[in-house]
């Protein structure tokens, strides 16, 4: 039976308490970025933070990228603090992904890293001391959509569906200013039909809440879905007098703040202000226990673990390979060499064989007849 006291027990208090016990131990949050090079992942998580978080690549080295023919795992850390709360984050980048001609299963690095990231936690969980335990568990991926103006390419597709199943999969449409807004419309249209064809799960933010105005704001966020951006830290301004963050164009100005231009508030909306917590609850009640399921029979024992490469391992065991099929192929060329060389030593040695045979039977002959001569004179 619920019973109300007549004076207060202090009870109310206890969110005062979490409060203060959750700033005292700050959050860890983690977002991986996946898309081909050129998609505009750097500016944005830099945009999105109001800082260089992420160094953005060099060019010049792009064509050295494109000889390690692998996607590797980047992870970089930073914390933050603001009004003494102190929040971890990282930021996985999947540099490689979609840059190749052959992209098949360029999908597995990323989706053996999420998988690692389970297994490291678990592993974790199940020791004696669990003090000060890592938690690199991925708590929303956002996948970079090319803004080709058509729909999702057969690798967005496989990979999307991949990541569905172990992340809070959050499609982007990345440099939403290449397409007029009736394309942006459209694409965005097929976009969400493609990932309703193929049942690609995404993460939507739950819509219900008991606050006046929230359920309609969600709302919104879910209708936006894929997210349109624009990625900018330059400060322009615009005809009106306004310095913000954009690109300037001889058309105008594209701001990154502004809804009627691209969907970034929204998303930053549902990835930090809004959000943040529901997607890490929603990685550690729903893709970490489906996880731990699997991997844990009845009586709590790891069942079998996650068989992964690491990327630059791969790399490292692909390079080998084509070394030692570079000194194969080197050392059978020498050996053709030698053995032209031998059959050229063969059939010389022959001839001269031939040559002599020939000389001797000659001589031969020569001794017959001077010896049939010299029988018939006597």
């Amino acid at each position: 039976m619920l019973q109300s006291p007549s004076s207060t027990i202090g009870i109310a208090n206890l969110p005062n308490q979490t409060h203060k016990i959750v700033s005292r131990k700050g959050a860890t949050f983690t977002v991986m970025v996946v898309g081909e090079a050129g998609t505009g992942k750097s500016t944005f998580v830099n945009t999105l933070l109001t800082t260089t978080v992420k160094n953005y690549r060099d060019p010049n080295k792009r064509r050295d990228a494109l000889n390690r023919k692998t996607v590797s795992i980047d992870v970089i850390r930073v914390e933050f603090e603001e009004k003494g709360f102190r929040t971890q984050l990282n930021v996985v980048d999947t540099p490689g992904f979609g840059d190749y001609v052959n992209n098949r299963d360029a999908w597995v690095p990323i989706i053996d890293f999420i998988d690692g990231q389970h297994e490291s936690y678990l592993r974790q969980e199940m020791q004696p001391e669990r003090v000060d335990m890592l938690d690199g568990r991925v708590h929303a991926c956002l996948y970079f959509i090319y803004p080709s103006g058509q729909t999702l390419r057969p690798l967005d597709i496989e990979t999307m569906k991949k990541l569905g199943t172990r992340v809070n999969l959050i499609p982007v449409i990345a440099k939403a200013d290449t397409l007029t807004p009736k394309d942006l419309a459209n694409f965005k249209r097929r976009v969400r039909d493609a990932i309703a064809h193929h049942n690609i799960n995404v993460y939507l933010p739950p819509v219900e809440s008991d606050t006046e105005g929230t359920t309609e704001r969600n709302q919104v966020l879910v209708d936006a879905m894929p997210y349109s951006v624009i990625g900018s830290e330059d400060d322009v301004v615009t005809p009106d007098g306004r310095t913000v963050k954009g690109r300037q164009y001889l058309w105008g100005v594209s701001e990154v703040e502004n809804e009627d231009h691209c969907d970034f508030k929204k998303l930053r909306n549902l990835l930090i202000r809004q959000h943040m917590l529901d997607l890490v609850t929603t990685t550690e009640e729903n893709h970490y226990e489906t996880f731990r399921s699997t991997h844990l029979d009845a009586n709590g024992r790891l069942v079998s673990t996650v068989t992964r490469k690491d990327a630059k391992f791969k790399e490292e065991e692909d390079n080998l390979r084509r070394r030692f099929a570079e000194q194969v192929k080197a050392k059978e060329a020498m050996f053709r060499q030698w053995e032209q060389k031998l059959i050229a030593e063969r059939d010389k040695l022959n001839k001269d064989l031939e040559h002599e045979h020939s000389y001797i039977t000659a001589l031969t002959s020569e001794i017959k007849l001077l010896e049939e001569k010299m029988s018939s004179k006597k």
